[in-house]
């Protein structure tokens, strides 16, 4: 990269000293011998090459002086204003024109190759570099990567969810939808004529002398019943229809047979669920 930037300085530099050197001869050498020509022309070339000569060793060092650097401009200035000169005069000034400005042009690929060693790196810095930049585009990928993976991931759940959810949903539907078909069922049978008069000719044989009506359960809030006390003497049917005709009535309007069981047996009386049944019938009634 060096042989980039100082070899363009160099040739240009080198050119424009061969024509500031000719220039001269040929301007100068009609009015005075031309030795005196020739060390004139050496003398500009001479000191533009020292004080570049010097710019470049303090350049070395990192070091800069302002005096110097304007001494290096005076001469580049000074060459390419002889080629102007030289070209005003001669016959083909345009041509002369045209390569009068490669002192200025030299002057600066030397600050163009200046500032490029100012910023110059070595090569271990230059991998250090390139392996941090590497780096940091892995690890950009990875994140990415991590990301899109994550995001499937998501995408893969919530579908998963929905679904399941869908398949609960149609799950609670078809049981509510078979569960309203068995209990409208059950209320069919509950209501029909015939249903009571069938349970009670099953249950007359093992309940002799009792005719219970029967009614089927309703859909609706259960209360927990107390446990039966064990050893309290049984009630007679006519006890025990007193007792369920005083709670029924205790308050207006009379209660329900749920309300008026819970506290029957929350006063401590003892009854089968049978016969309390039975007793509500026949009070009710």
């Amino acid at each position: 990269m060096r042989a980039k930037t100082v070899l363009p300085a160099v040739a240009m530099t080198a050119v424009s000293m061969v024509l500031t050197l000719a220039v001269v001869m040929m301007w100068l050498g009609t009015a005075v011998p031309w030795p005196v020509a020739l060390v004139v022309g050496l003398g500009i070339d001479g000191g533009w090459l020292a004080t570049l000569a010097y710019e470049r060793r303090l350049a070395a060092q990192g070091d800069h002086n302002r005096a110097v650097t304007a001494v290096g401009w005076s001469f580049g200035v000074l060459a390419a204003g002889v080629l102007v000169a030289h070209a005003m005069a001669a016959e083909h000034s345009g041509a002369w024109l045209a390569v009068a400005w490669l002192p200025i042009a030299a002057k600066a690929l030397w600050l163009v190759h200046s500032l490029w060693e100012r910023t110059a790196l070595t090569p271990l810095a230059l991998d250090a570099i390139r392996g941090i930049q590497q780096e940091a585009r892995d690890e950009a990928a990875v994140a990415r990567a991590r990301l899109r993976a994550e995001a499937a991931t998501e995408e893969t759940r919530l579908t998963a969810v929905t679904e399941a959810g869908a398949r609960v949903a149609r799950v609670q539907a078809q049981t509510a939808q078979t569960l309203a078909g068995a209990w409208s069922t059950l209320e069919s049978a509950r209501k029909g004529e015939e249903t009571g008069r069938a349970l009670t000719s099953v249950t007359s044989p093992v309940t002799p002398g009792v005719t219970p009506r029967w009614e089927l359960p309703v859909w609706g809030p259960s209360a927990a019943v107390p446990a039966l006390e064990t050893g309290a003497p049984a009630l007679s049917d006519d006890a025990l229809d007193t007792l369920v005709h005083e709670i029924r009535h205790s308050q207006t309007p009379p209660l329900s047979y749920r309300d008026m069981a819970a506290r029957f047996r929350a006063a401590g009386h003892s009854a089968s669920e049978v016969r309390l049944r039975a007793a509500w019938k026949r009070v009710a009634a």
